[in-house]
C-alpha cells in the first residue's frame, strides 16, 4: 500500500489517492470467499467445497470483490491517515475505488477534512467596555419585598377581592350558550392581577364578595386555541372565598425567621453582596464574550463542515438533553416552538461555526502560551466536582475523562491569558469600531464552565457541564426556560411559547 497523492483542496480539505497493490487485494478476496463459501451453491459440489475458481467462473471474477472491498477498506483509510501525516477531523470519505479488470491493484481516492490553520492577529491587549456593576437600593428593596411576598400568611378576609388577593371561585364558560370542553372548574385558586386567565376575567372578578354570582362577558384573543380564539365567551362564576396575602413586618424579628443574621441592616447587606456578586459575574461573562467576538471576527480560516455539523450535533444533543430534564419531549417542544428538528438544527449552523472558531482560537492561544494541565490540576477538578455535586470521585471520572478535564482547563486559562491582557473601557466603543451587530447565539464560546459528571435522576436541577467550551442554548436557564404548564382552563391566557434561543437571530 502506498499513497500515490496527496492533493490539498479549498475549504482545508484533502484528496488521497491510494494505491492497494494485487497482493494485498488478493488477500482480500481470499478472506472474503472464505467468509461466504458456505453461503454459495455450486452444482456437483456439497456447499463450502467449491474451489474459488468454479464460483468465480459461475458468477463472475467480481463475486468476492463488494466483500473484499469491505474487509481492507477501512485498514486503506487508517493507512493513509496516519501515513500522510495530516490532522484529520472527521471520518474521512471514500469517494471513487478503481478496480481494473486485470485483478490488479486497486486505487482509493479519500475525501478528508484537515485540522485548520489557525492564524490570531491579536489576542492581547483587546479592548471592550465592561461596566462598573452596582447594587441599586431599588434592587434590594425589590429582593426583600419578594422574600416577604413568598413568606407572607394567607388568611380569609371578609371584603370585596381586590388585585393581590387569592380568590377562590367557580366558573363555567359557555360560547353560543353551551359549555366547552375545559371552560369549567370548582374551587379554583385565582391570584387577581396575575394575568393568567385571559384579559377582562380577572377584572371581572375583582369587587366581588363571598357568595356573589356573576356573568362576565368577554372575547378570546385571536392569538388563542383555533376553535376559541376570536369568539364571544360567557363565564358564569361564584366566589367562595377572598384570601389576603399578610406580609410579614420588616424588622430584625422577618431577618431572624429568612436568614441567618440577626438584623434586617446585615440582611440587606447580605442581599447586596449576593447582588454584587452575580452582577460582576455577568459582566466578567459579557466582557469575555466581547473580547471572542473580536477575536472570532478577525479570523480568516476556512472551517471545515465537518466541524461546524459536529459541533451542531452537539447542540442538538444538549438541547434534548435539557428539555428531558424540565420533563419535555424535544420533539413535542419543537412542535411548540412551529419548527422541526431538521430547521432547528439549521438554525444553529451559524452560531456553531462561530463556536468551533471560538474553540479553535482558545486551543491556539493555550498553544503559543505554553499552557499546561498536570495530572494534580485534574485530579482537584474531579476533587472539586465531587463536593459540587455531592457525588463520588469515581462516579465522576466514568462519565468525564482525564483529557475533557485537561482541554477544558486549557481553555479556561487560555480565556484568562486574554481578559488579564485586555483593557476594560468604562464607556461603549464607538459605533465604527463595534462588530457587526449578532445575537447572543453568534458568541463563539461561553465562559468555559467547570467539567462535571453528567447529570442522574438524583442530582439537582442545575445541568453540569460535559464538553469542554461553550455550553449550547437550551431550553431551560437564561437561555430559553419552557414556562411552566398552566392548569388547564381556556378562560386562562395563553401560554407563550418558549423562545428558540438557539436560533440565529437574523
Amino acid at each position: 500500500m502506498n499513497i500515490k497523492n496527496c492533493e490539498k483542496k479549498e475549504n482545508n480539505e484533502a484528496e488521497l489517492l491510494v494505491e492497494v497493490t494485487a497482493e494485498e487485494f488478493e488477500t482480500a478476496i481470499g478472506e472474503a470467499f472464505r467468509k461466504n463459501r458456505n453461503k454459495i451453491s455450486v452444482p456437483g459440489f456439497r456447499k463450502g467445497k467449491a474451489p474459488r475458481k468454479i464460483i468465480e467462473r459461475m458468477y463472475g471474477a467480481s463475486v468476492f470483490h463488494s466483500d473484499a472491498l469491505d474487509i481492507i477498506l477501512p485498514g486503506v483509510v487508517d493507512f493513509a491517515v496516519i501515513e500522510s501525516g495530516l490532522k484529520i477531523v472527521g471520518t474521512p470519505q471514500i469517494t471513487d475505488v478503481d478496480i481494473p479488470e486485470d485483478n490488479g491493484g486497486i486505487t482509493v481516492t479519500i475525501n478528508a477534512a484537515m485540522f485548520p490553520e489557525i492564524e490570531l492577529t491579536q489576542y492581547r491587549g483587546l479592548s471592550a467596555y465592561k461596566p462598573e456593576v452596582k447594587a441599586e437600593d431599588s434592587e434590594i428593596e425589590a429582593e426583600v419585598d419578594a422574600v416577604r411576598l413568598r413568606n407572607a400568611r394567607i388568611e380569609t378576609v371578609e371584603r370585596p377581592a381586590a388585585t393581590g388577593d387569592i380568590a377562590i371561585i367557580d366558573f363555567e364558560g359557555f360560547i353560543d350558550g353551551e359549555p366547552f370542553e375545559g371552560g369549567k372548574d370548582g374551587n379554583y385558586e385565582l391570584e387577581l392581577g396575575s394575568s393568567s386567565f385571559i384579559p377582562g376575567f380577572e377584572d371581572g372578578v375583582a369587587g366581588m364578595s363571598a357568595g356573589d354570582e356573576r356573568d362576565i362577558d368577554l372575547v378570546f384573543p385571536d392569538e388563542y386555541a383555533e376553535h376559541l380564539a376570536g369568539k364571544p365567551v360567557v363565564f358564569k362564576v361564584k366566589l367562595n372565598e377572598v384570601r389576603e396575602k399578610q406580609l410579614p413586618d420588616l424588622d430584625d424579628e422577618f431577618a431572624k425567621d429568612v436568614s441567618e443574621f440577626d438584623t434586617l441592616a446585615e440582611y440587606k447587606d447580605s442581599i447586596k453582596e449576593k447582588l454584587l456578586k452575580k452582577k460582576q459575574e455577568d459582566a466578567d461573562v459579557a466582557f469575555e464574550g466581547k473580547l471572542m467576538d473580536k477575536i472570532v471576527d478577525s479570523m480568516d480560516t476556512e472551517i471545515p463542515d465537518v466541524m461546524v455539523e459536529e459541533q451542531m450535533d452537539v447542540s442538538m444533543q444538549n438541547f434534548a438533553r435539557q428539555a428531558a430534564s424540565y420533563g419535555l419531549d424535544p420533539a413535542s417542544y419543537l412542535q411548540l416552538m412551529n419548527t422541526t428538528p431538521e430547521v432547528f438544527r439549521e438554525s444553529m449552523r451559524k452560531s456553531s461555526l462561530r463556536q468551533v472558531k471560538g474553540m479553535l482560537a482558545l486551543e491556539k492561544i493555550a498553544e503559543l502560551e505554553g499552557i499546561e494541565v498536570s495530572d494534580e490540576d485534574i485530579e482537584n477538578e474531579y476533587q472539586e466536582a465531587s463536593v459540587r455535586f455531592k457525588m463520588e470521585v469515581d462516579k465522576i471520572k466514568e462519565t468525564v475523562d482525564a483529557e475533557q478535564i485537561a482541554a477544558e482547563l486549557k481553555m479556561r486559562r487560555a480565556t484568562k491569558v486574554i481578559t488579564d491582557n485586555a483593557v476594560a473601557l468604562d464607556k461603549e466603543e464607538d459605533d465604527a469600531d463595534k462588530t457587526a451587530d449578532k445575537s447572543e447565539a453568534d458568541k463563539p464560546a461561553a465562559k468555559p464552565r467547570k467539567t462535571t459528571a453528567k447529570k442522574t435522576a438524583a442530582e439537582p436541577a442545575e445541568e453540569p457541564a460535559t464538553e469542554a467550551v461553550a455550553a449550547e442554548p437550551e431550553p431551560g436557564g437564561d437561555d430559553a426556560a419552557p414556562e411552566a404548564k398552566p392548569k388547564k382552563a381556556p378562560a386562562k391566557a395563553a401560554a407563550k411559547k418558549p423562545k428558540p434561543e438557539a436560533e440565529d437571530k437574523e
